[in-house]
């Protein structure tokens, strides 16, 4: 029994405090099971850390015994097995905790991060903060190809910038959005009122889709104004002059307007 967990066990038996779930205990790893480890945490029987419990990410991290042994750490009281009295411990729980907590303050001081691209789907990207999985959905990828997969080819070293749209602890879910993040870094170039050309980049029913500096930003059918009368002119690459009207920093939405500005001239449509 190492000095700590000897000075931990003098503690419980001086104040006879009973150990709960929910409890964190400090102990030394001594001994190797087929299923988990030994722990001494200074009760006359050793706690018991399963294998599953080492690290968040299980599978993805498989430890070995010999890295793991005679570690000493704190641990996370899962419960009590009520046939041996024997104490289930979990480093992940803890870890889980600890990481959560840091997450919360990213996201409350609106951090912008750069992450790993650990994996590509049809819905977006795959990524890990605090060995915590997030995701960035498709709809929140800066990108003005239609190919998730070519926009991902040409990012950096596969790191994406981004920040934390939203979490839910409870449901162990990380969102994030690249398009936030881009349009925060871009900020000094958007300014509500300023006419600027943008590169249309597609054709809707309800209106037409800009690339603003690498941004997405939509000019709705309401704020066309006289280009309506042009509709059968516009063409894909097409640049037309726009004046900004609103900026969501949140969400990493502009949106532009035409309906106040003079009628369509060479200087309005660029071909």
């Amino acid at each position: 029994m190492t000095k700590k967990n000897n000075i931990f066990a003098e503690i419980l038996n001086k104040y006879k405090y009973k150990l709960n779930s929910g409890d964190i205990v400090a102990g030394t790893i001594t001994n190797t099971e087929k299923l988990g480890f030994l722990v001494n945490i200074g009760t006359e029987q050793a706690g018991y850390l399963p294998k599953e419990e080492t690290t968040i990410n299980f599978k993805e991290n498989n430890t070995s015994n010999l890295e793991i042994l005679n570690t000493t750490r704190d641990f996370f009281l899962m419960a009590q097995n009520p046939m041996n009295k024997q104490y289930i411990l979990s480093i992940k729980r803890l870890d889980y905790i600890r990481a959560w907590k840091r997450i919360k303050q990213i996201y409350l001081e609106d951090v912008i991060l750069q992450l790993n691209i650990n994996y590509i789907n049809k819905g977006g990207i795959i990524t890990y903060l605090e060995e915590i999985q997030g995701f960035i959905p498709k709809s929140h990828i800066c990108s003005i190809q239609n190919n998730l997969n070519n926009k991902i080819h040409k990012q950096s070293k596969n790191v994406i910038k981004c920040n934390i749209l939203s979490i839910n602890e409870n449901k162990n879910q990380l969102i994030f959005s690249n398009k936030s993040a881009q349009l925060k870094i871009s900020s000094h170039k958007f300014k509500i009122g300023e006419l600027i050309y943008g590169k249309i980049i597609a054709l809707k029913p309800y209106g037409l889709f800009l690339n603003i500096y690498g941004i997405k930003a939509l000019l709705h059918i309401s704020e066309m104004g006289y280009l309506k009368e042009h509709i059968n002119k516009l063409k894909i690459n097409n640049f037309i002059k726009i004046k900004i009207i609103h900026l969501n920093t949140k969400h990493g939405k502009i949106s532009v307007s035409i309906r106040k500005l003079k009628k369509l001239t060479n200087h309005h449509l660029q071909y």
